[in-house]
């Protein structure tokens, strides 16, 4: 029978927040790691035999120029935030709104003034570079902007590419991983801090609400992505949004949500009880819990040599084949597991899709597998872990306890 845990965490168990110290000492990090990175992707222009990258991806901008939009930015932001990289020139496009900001955040790169018609000026840009080949990021580009440049140069072949950054960004560097262990540590001093406030009657939306207030007041500068809080049947949504729904004695109360440091993210999902828990609801959990371990043991083994390099489909299969044995298949319908860092969804993925190579190393991915009954309740764990074959270890980012906690009483 698992031990049902009462003594509750306090915010002060878990680290404090980063310094400004800690911040400005990560800006110059990424400034110095710059021309390596840009090195790399010129490698593989080189082997792709194109003569300019095309970006899009907001996370691929910070990544390689260090001009950053606001999270969800993106949207609003017409072209700015593009940008191409040429075998010797970097240039970031940026129309009015963002080009004193583009030019502080990117000084070793050209500022282009652009408007929403991009393709005006896309020829004009182009010759600038020498460019008669561009890869293009057509995991990004719409069919309409590729048609438009297409149009508007059209003695320049547009090449699709994809993966060229994202293989690099799989792999984090040591300031990449100090940032998303500060945000595993605003998350988890969040919860902390908002646990003995839960009690029956509160609402979903407002536990969301609080638990985002202490992330943004605790260190984070945004949300990683909306917290979801889930009670009773709702648990059951893996995706679902907070409602008006009050908590209820007796049922599972189920957390997820992620804090943003300096650009980087966490992302942790924690079920907890509302009371005693039932003997269903604890089967679930305990089955849930031995899946993740499968999965983490795993890939711990295979960080300390013990045994070959396992790849994400593997981590996944080691995870599913509890909660299947268990007569649960069915219900685990999502992957194990996601890297993360700049973006909340990035390589590796554990799932039964993933690639059959060897998981990058050293990276951050979770682990998070699920059960889910329709209409009744769900169950999930999730922790971030860094996987360092080259240190021999894998180390849990998310510090937050999984033992099953007992609220309200």
């Amino acid at each position: 029978m698992t031990k049902l845990v009462r003594t509750l965490p306090h915010p002060a168990d878990f680290p404090a927040p980063p310094s400004r110290a800690d911040r400005s000492r990560w800006v110059e990090t990424d400034a110095a790691a710059r021309p390596a990175r840009l090195a790399r992707l010129r490698a593989r222009m080189a082997a792709g035999g194109v003569d300019a990258y095309f970006g899009l991806r907001p996370e691929h901008m910070l990544y390689l120029t260090g001009f950053r939009l606001r999270d969800g930015e993106d949207r609003v932001a017409g072209h700015s935030g593009r940008f191409l990289v040429s075998g010797d020139q970097v240039v970031v496009l940026a129309d009015s709104r963002y080009r004193l900001q583009a030019a502080e955040e990117a000084p070793e790169a050209r500022i282009e003034a652009t408007t929403y018609d991009l393709a005006a000026i896309w020829p004009a840009v182009l010759r600038g570079l020498g460019a008669r080949r561009v890869g293009v990021e057509a995991g990004v580009a719409s069919h309409q902007l590729w048609e438009e440049l297409r149009a508007a140069a059209p003695d320049v072949e547009l090449v699709p590419v994809s993966g060229w950054v994202e293989t690099d960004r799989a792999t984090k560097e040591p300031a990449e991983v100090e940032r998303i262990r500060a945000a595993c540590s605003v998350a988890d001093r969040a919860l902390a801090a908002i646990v003995r406030r839960i009690k029956p009657g509160v609402t979903e939306h407002d536990l969301a609400m609080a638990l985002e207030w202490e992330m943004r007041t605790g260190g984070a500068e945004a949300l990683a992505f909306d917290v979801a809080c889930l009670t009773g049947p709702d648990a059951a949504l893996p995706h679902g949004a907070p409602s008006e729904r009050e908590v209820c004695m007796g049922q599972v109360l189920l957390f997820d949500f992620g804090a943003m440091v300096a650009g980087y993210r966490s992302d942790m999902t924690r079920t907890l009880f509302m009371g005693e828990p039932t003997a269903r609801d604890l089967e679930m959990y305990e089955i849930v819990a031995a899946a993740q371990t499968a999965s983490i043991d795993m890939v711990a083994a295979a960080a300390r040599g013990e045994r070959s390099a396992v790849s994400g489909r593997e981590a996944d299969a080691a995870a599913r084949g509890v909660i299947e044995k268990a007569g649960h298949g069915e219900h685990f319908g999502h992957g194990t597991g996601h890297g993360i860092g700049l973006a909340t969804h990035e390589s590796p993925t554990l799932s039964r899709v993933a690639s059959e190579e060897p998981l990058p190393s050293p990276t951050v991915f979770s682990v998070e597998p699920g059960i889910y009954l329709d209409d009744e309740m769900g169950v999930r764990i999730e922790d971030l872990v860094l996987y360092d074959t080259a240190a021999g270890k894998l180390e849990h980012l998310t510090q937050f306890p999984r033992e099953v906690l007992v609220l309200g009483v």
